[in-house]
């Protein structure tokens, strides 16, 4: 199983950046689809992206689309998230987790999740 640990979370203002780390522990990170999640107050968690297990193939939530991108360094078993164009509305703790499958489908199942980093974007 790989261990999960968020950074990078913090406070900004709208119209604002920032770049959220995750770094696993595990020989298994490099060959697990990856992604990140977020849970809003009083909300569902939701998927923001993923990415497969050589980055090759990314994926995105509309509601993120074209403001966040999801990356990977396999050798620094870290995945990160740079988020821009930050809105109210993506405040939210961010968690990450990792697959055992190496391709990501809508179907994935992510079985390790990280302790989650909170984002709040202030208007």
């Amino acid at each position: 199983q790989v261990q999960l640990v968020e950074s990078g979370g913090g406070l900004v203002q709208a119209g604002g950046s920032l770049s959220l780390s995750c770094a696993a522990s595990g020989r298994t990170f490099s060959s697990s689809a990856m992604g990140w999640f977020r849970q809003a107050p009083g909300k569902e968690r939701e998927f923001v992206a993923a990415i497969n297990w050589r980055g090759v193939g990314t994926y995105y939530a509309d509601s993120v689309k074209g403001r966040f991108t999801i990356s990977r360094d396999n050798a620094k078993n870290t995945v990160y998230l740079q988020m821009n164009s930050l809105a109210p509305e993506d405040t939210a703790v961010y968690y990450c987790a990792a697959s055992r499958d190496r391709l990501y489908t809508t179907g994935t199942l992510f079985g390790s999740w990280g302790q989650g980093t909170q984002v709040t974007v202030s208007s």
